[in-house]
Formats: C-alpha cells, sequence, structure tokens
C-alpha cells in the first residue's frame, strides 16, 4: 500500500489493479463495478467463506427459527 495525494493506493481485490482507496472511488476498494460484481458473484456462489466452525442448525421446535 502506498500513499499519495488524494489518498492510499491499494490493490483491487479482484484483478489486482493499483487504486486509489477514497471517497471519491464509489465502488472502493475495487477498480470498478465490474470487478465489485465479480466479487460479489464470488460470495453468492459461496467460493469465498469465512472461517469458523459451522452454525449449528436450530432445533425444530423454535418458533424464532422461522
Amino acid at each position: 500500500m502506498s500513499e499519495n495525494e488524494t489518498g492510499p493506493t491499494v490493490p483491487c481485490p479482484t484483478c489486482r489493479k493499483p487504486v486509489v482507496y477514497s471517497t471519491e472511488n464509489p465502488w472502493r476498494p475495487f477498480c470498478s463495478e465490474r470487478c465489485r460484481l465479480v466479487d460479489l458473484g464470488a460470495w453468492a456462489d459461496e467460493e469465498h467463506r469465512i472461517a469458523g466452525e459451522p452454525a449449528p442448525p436450530p432445533p425444530d421446535d423454535d418458533p424464532e427459527a422461522y
């Protein structure tokens, strides 16, 4: 990560292209809407996961489970 006049430069999580991380970039931390949508699709397809124990299934008699 490097710093310039408008903010730090970080690699786009999708394509690794350097991108300025600032409020002026509507897709931050991505370089474009396309890269943002590619990442969203990867989460939707469960290609990305957050590490941890799987959540236990709710009990069948729990009214809060519905």
